[in-house]
C-alpha cells in the first residue's frame, strides 16, 4: 500500500481503503470504500488547514481543567421582567418554570 502524504499525493484513494479493509479482514465495498476516501482526505485538509496556525510561544495543555473561564459575580438583577420571560415559557406555576422530569 502507498499511501503517503506528500505534496505530490495528498490524498487517499479508494484503493488505499480496500486493501486497507483486505489487511484488516474487513467487509468494505467500493462505495462505501469511495465514501471512506472521500471523509478521509476531508479530514487530512482539515489538519493541513491546522498545520498552518502559528503556535510558536503557545504551551500545550496538559488537562483542559487549566484553561479555566473566569466567572462573573452571581448577583440579582431587578431589572429582569420575571412575568415578560416566563410569558415565553411552555409551562409556569407559582411563579416557577415547569420542566418535564428527566429522571424516574
Amino acid at each position: 500500500m502507498s499511501v503517503q502524504t506528500t505534496p505530490a499525493n495528498d490524498s487517499v484513494s479508494t484503493d488505499d481503503i480496500l486493501e486497507v479493509a483486505k489487511l484488516a479482514r474487513l467487509g468494505v465495498d467500493d462505495s462505501t470504500a469511495s465514501s471512506y476516501a472521500d471523509d478521509i482526505d476531508k479530514i487530512l485538509g482539515i489538519m493541513k488547514t491546522i498545520s498552518t496556525v502559528d503556535t510558536e510561544g503557545l504551551t500545550p495543555l496538559a488537562n483542559i481543567h487549566e484553561a479555566c473561564q473566569e466567572l462573573r459575580p452571581d448577583v440579582p438583577n431587578p431589572n429582569i421582567d420575571r412575568d415578560k420571560n416566563q410569558a415565553m415559557a411552555p409551562a409556569v406555576e407559582q411563579g416557577l418554570y415547569l420542566v418535564p422530569q428527566v429522571i424516574e
